[in-house]
């Protein structure tokens, strides 16, 4: 009815249906602009104001309420709104109209010129592909999908449609179909400057940070004092691990700041969140705790900058801060994502102060929400171990000797996180002949090549895939591994460490394509690991550590499989007890330098003294002499962890097997 101009009929077709339903977002959306045109400018915001408190981001809502303004003649929050829809959503024409007229109303000639190029723009796409730009801006990706794919399938390739479903595939983590989406849209319309720096977003994401980095190079040369191209400098180097380079560039970026800038605090807590994490990396921890205050300060419930301090490890927090935290929790307004971070640091900060109670029930808060929204199905993990040990036997790796690449650089460092494989990496860092990398994610790249597109969690690919696989094929996956790794190795030096502790689940592939690598298992007591796992909020990824079945399933997974590799490939890996490398250092020091073939060194042992660069929740710790501070840490804990001991089952006397 409302399309026909049947404004009354529609508001009385919803006010019923809204009486049943009070939260439905598309009928308070209806209501609103029926008594709009109604010219019941009063209600139709008070329907919005309805409609804003479980919907603030729905970028047609913030329209509305811009066109209500407009109604009531209140220029400044009607740009204001309309402005903030197109933040949310790009692809709405009558924002952008509405923004022209006003601009130029209020003598604004510089956004009114960007308000018409957008009107322009638009304009000049077909129909469904702006439809599809609008609903995909406003969370509807399905239909916006379907929508663009049934464009292209019809008209054939067309650089904003292709666009779109690069955006999908981005945001769906189908991270390759982007790359090429993004490609050949480059590939049409080599100066479309937005699409390149979308396509270097999806090369970094997929960790090809020199690719990203050259990308990088045509919009640097247009506009090499652009902040979005210089941020994006900064993001590439951190990849790359250049984490001095970047200091001068996050303050620069900082100081260019002005109060009145669009979105001014949030990007001061971003940029001196980023700040913070380069001079933690580099040890220079003082300066890294003023730049998370100054973000928090920026924006006092940002979860990630209170979270940065507690992971320091550190750092302890103060009477004041904890009421702050508190307060952030507490408050409506805070999103999911800062309420989860705050719940965490919260546990950290009453754990150093002895308040087990109330610490451990900071840290369930934290896990339980955290888990509600993370998509982890253990199962699919226990059965690729299955899949592991029926592909992977004796014989199979008896008929591929030495099918891979010759060399031997490479030393993994695998196993549990929080099981002590940041300490195990430092004190190989600071042997002269080993570089120190990171948590490189090249293995399970390679696996997600073999695994490909098939999502039958029940028939996966990979792992048996590996049997199809010729000895050009394992050499070529061995060479790309060593080619792919080799921006990280600043140092030149012989061998490197790859720290990746998933890494474990794929020991037969690293053993197939890199048959001369070295392989250690950090592993680290179950309760004292598992718990640690549940007081750590991970930057992404290990989704199996939020909750306490998840991460015992997971342990005794680990161990099944570390098992099952120990029998097929007898000394190939190396066992580090951490509780071992605590109580004996330099025994346990002298063992993995024998595995590794390396004479023994002084440095070695005087580790915390290395000041190399260290990414890992550990950073701070690993730069102390090693102590028994980490043991036992889970017993002030006890009375709350039963379900974890339970679940861990006869693990907590098998671990050490």
């Amino acid at each position: 009815m409302q399309a026909q101009g049947n404004y009354q009929g529609a508001l009385d077709g919803a006010t019923p249906l809204l009486a049943r339903h009070p939260k439905n977002r598309d009928l308070l959306l209806i209501a609103a602009m029926a008594l709009r045109f109604l010219q019941r400018t009063d209600d139709a915001l008070a329907m919005l104001d309805r409609l804003a408190e479980d919907h603030p981001q729905f970028s047609q809502m913030l329209l509305e309420r811009g066109l209500c303004n407009v109604a009531r003649r209140d220029a400044p929050r009607a740009i204001a709104d309309l402005q903030a829809a197109v933040a949310i959503n790009p692809s709405l024409p009558m924002a952008w109209r509405m923004l022209d007229g006003l601009w130029r109303m209020t003598g604004d000639d510089d956004n009114a010129a960007i308000a018409a190029r957008h009107c322009a723009h638009l304009a000049s796409l077909p129909p469904p592909v702006v439809r599809a730009k609008m609903l995909f801006g406003d969370g509807a990706v399905d239909l916006a999908e379907a929508l663009v794919r049934e464009f292209l399938l019809a008209y054939g390739d067309h650089p904003e449609a292709m666009r779109l479903l690069a955006q999908i595939g981005f945001l769906r983590n189908v991270l390759d179909d982007a790359e090429l989406l993004f490609a050949g849209v480059l590939m049409l319309v080599p100066d479309y400057h937005e699409v390149r720096g979308e396509y270097i977003q999806t090369l970094i994401a997929r960790h090809k940070f020199p690719q990203a980095r050259e990308a990088l190079k045509p919009l640097l040369a247009v506009d090499p004092q652009n902040s979005e191209y210089r941020t994006l400098t900064a993001t590439i180097a951190v990849g790359l691990g250049e984490f001095e380079t970047v200091i001068p560039l996050y303050r620069d970026l900082l100081a260019e700041i002005r109060d009145g800038d669009f979105d001014s605090a949030g990007r001061r807590a971003d940029f001196n969140l980023w700040l913070g994490h380069a001079l933690k990396t580099v040890g220079r921890v003082d300066e890294a705790i003023a730049a998370y205050h100054a973000s928090t300060k920026a924006r006092p419930d940002f979860g990630d900058a209170w979270w940065s301090l507690a992971n320091l490890k550190t750092y302890r927090f103060s009477d004041a801060e904890i009421a702050t935290i508190r307060a952030g929790l507490a408050a409506a307004k805070t999103t999911e994502v800062d309420r989860v971070h705050l719940a965490f640091t919260l546990g950290k900060a009453l754990e150093d102060r002895g308040d087990h109670a109330a610490s451990w029930t900071a840290y369930a808060l934290g896990n339980v929400t955290h888990r509600a929204s993370n998509d982890y199905h253990p199962d699919v993990f226990e059965n690729n171990t299955r899949g592991q040990k029926r592909i992977c036997t004796y014989q199979f790796f008896a008929e591929r000797t030495n099918w891979g690449v010759a060399d031997a650089d490479p030393i993994f460092v695998l196993g549990l996180p929080r099981s002590g494989s940041t300490l195990i990496e430092q004190i190989l860092a600071s042997h002269s002949q080993v570089e120190g990398t990171q948590e490189l994610p090249d293995i399970q790249r390679i696996v997600h090549d073999l695994q490909g597109r098939t999502m039958d969690f029940d028939n996966p690919r990979y792992p048996t895939v590996l049997t199809e696989l010729s000895v050009d094929a394992i050499r070529t996956f061995g060479e790309q591994y060593m080619a792919d790794t080799r921006p990280h190795r600043a140092l030149g030096r012989a061998w490197f460490i790859d720290k990746m502790p998933n890494n474990f689940r794929h020991i037969g592939l690293i053993h197939l394509i890199l048959p001369h690598a070295t392989i250690i298992d950090a592993r680290r007591n179950p309760m004292d690991c598992c718990f640690s796992n549940l007081k750590q909020l991970f930057a992404q990824g290990q989704e199996f550590t939020y909750s306490m079945e998840d991460i015992a399933r997971y342990y005794r997974t680990y161990l099944d499989l570390m098992r099952h590799w120990d029998s097929v490939l007898p000394g190939r890996v190396l066992r580090v007890i951490n509780e071992d490398l605590i109580d004996d250092p330099e025994g346990q020091i002298r063992r993995m330098l024998d595995h590794c073939g390396l004479p023994f060194e002084d440095g070695c042992l005087n580790f915390h003294q290395n000041t190399r660069s260290v990414r890992t929740p550990s950073s701070e710790q690993v730069r102390r002499p090693i102590s028994r501070d980490g043991v036992d840490q889970w017993k002030p804990f006890a009375q709350w962890l039963g379900p974890l001991s339970d679940a861990l089952g006869d693990a907590l006397d098998t671990w050490r097997d």
